[in-house]
């Protein structure tokens, strides 16, 4: 299993409705792309205060790399993925992605 973890540097500027359509996008995958296993979203809590500059996130389980591969190639992955970097400070430098290996 694959945990794959996704922080936006979102701009301060971008509605809550724009954040909300892209970031539950990618959970319409869930069951579309054979191998992913969920996925959710929402508000950085930042409970230890000390990563105020990623106010969202999003972590989706994947069984297998192959899954994970699939996902990145599906088409409403790479629209949503575009949406998202549009959306940050500094574009594509403003997601930070980290898969773990569960």
């Amino acid at each position: 299993m694959i945990k794959h973890c996704v922080f936006a540097q979102i701009n301060a500027e971008t509605p809550q409705d724009e954040i909300d359509r892209v970031l539950s996008g990618f959970g319409t995958l869930v069951g579309e792309v054979e191998g992913m296993v969920d996925y959710f979203y929402g508000p950085n809590r930042d409970y230890e205060n000390i990563s105020p500059d990623y106010p969202y996130g999003f972590v989706a389980t994947f069984q297998d790399r192959q899954a994970l591969a699939r996902y990145d190639e599906h088409p409403a992955h790479r629209e949503f993925g575009a949406a998202l970097v549009n959306m940050t400070v500094g574009g594509a430098d403003g997601v930070v992605v980290f898969d773990i290996d569960v």
